[in-house]
């Protein structure tokens, strides 16, 4: 794949930095796309646009102003609290679509930069019950992609079967572990690095650290 090129979907957080440096280990052009939809904070917008230009990557932010309109939650609205679901019910910060519409452009953009593949960070074994996630949920959009346009994309999804201490590990093997750790933004209250602490995104990042740091990766 050295050859090749990819486009990596692209927030700023944890997974999507670890995945944009297995990218460029992987292929040998590598371009990210960030979406804007009027999300919670604007500094994921930020902070995606100063690793890309850190890391040398071209870089796109599109307008999915839309999808704030059509799905009001904890990730688009300042007043509804981030919780995790109860009762079966999905946690507040699912973003009904989000993965699909993310992808489904990713895809549009890859065929306009001559892209054959695409890069996503989603999990299935810390995904947080959101089904847009899950491996089953990706296959059947990388078919669907390829019908829809006539092409062969290849979705890749580096971190489907690894839990957060696996996805330190795997920074850490990319030789990545410090700037993912300090750069990147995953809590839901907008602070880089560590994070807030008590936000369900910064528990599960915390957890993973500590496990891989006291050498439990399993």
């Amino acid at each position: 794949m050295k050859n090749e090129k990819a486009v990596v979907v692209f927030s700023g957080g944890q997974d999507s930095t670890t995945c944009l440096f297995w990218a460029m280990k992987e292929f040998g052009e590598v371009e990210a796309v960030t979406f804007d939809y009027n999300q919670r904070h604007r500094t994921e917008i930020q902070c995606a646009e100063e690793i890309a230009s850190e890391l040398g990557i071209k870089h796109h932010i599109l307008d999915m102003s839309l999808l704030n309109q059509l799905a009001p939650n904890a990730l688009t609205r300042n007043d509804i609290d981030v919780k995790d679901g109860e009762g079966g019910e999905l946690p507040s910060t699912f973003v009904p679509g989000r993965n699909l519409l993310f992808l489904s452009f990713a895809g549009v953009l890859a065929s306009q930069v001559k892209a054959k593949h695409i890069v996503t960070g989603v999990c299935e074994t810390d995904f947080s019950g959101y089904p847009d996630c899950r491996d089953v949920f990706i296959k059947s959009l990388n078919v669907t992609l390829n019908l829809s346009m006539d092409q062969n994309f290849v979705i890749h999804t580096p971190l489907m079967w690894l839990n957060k201490a696996q996805t330190w590990k795997l920074a850490d093997d990319l030789d990545a572990f410090e700037f993912v750790r300090s750069r990147t933004l995953t809590c839901y209250n907008g602070i880089i690095a560590d994070g807030c602490g008590i936000c369900p995104a910064c528990k599960l990042r915390k957890k993973g650290l500590d496990d891989y740091l006291e050498g439990d990766v399993s």
